[in-house]
């Protein structure tokens, strides 16, 4: 069964840094592009950052120069690196895998807590 598992949120003080990880299990990762999306509270679920299988990575313009995205297949993880924090970063960022045919899946979400 394809799982999807965040790791790494919690509270950081604006202009801190927090390093996300989503391992996953149950699917053939390398052919998966991936990616982070977030919501916050009172608002829609938004694109962070994606990677797609060819290494390629998309964001929204809100995190450039801030947030980095990377991969490791061999590991079967995606990584977001996030620096310069601010409090409108603030939200439960999930996990996202999607291949072309064999599905799509989230994972459960981790907070990002940004606030003195």
């Amino acid at each position: 069964q394809a799982q999807l598992v965040e790791s790494g949120g919690g509270l950081v003080q604006p202009w801190g840094s927090l390093r996300l990880s989503c391992a996953a299990v149950g699917i053939t990762f390398s052919r998966y592009d991936m990616g982070w999306y977030r919501q916050a509270p009172g608002k829609e679920r938004e694109l962070v950052e994606v990677i797609t299988i060819g290494r390629s990575t998309n964001y929204t313009d809100s995190v450039k120069g801030r947030f980095t995205i990377s991969r490791d297949n061999s590991k079967d993880t995606v990584f977001l690196q996030m620096n310069i924090l601010k409090p409108e970063d603030t939200a439960v960022y999930y996990c996202h895998a999607n291949s072309i045919g064999r599905g799509k899946y989230w994972g459960q979400g981790t907070q990002v807590t940004v606030s003195s």
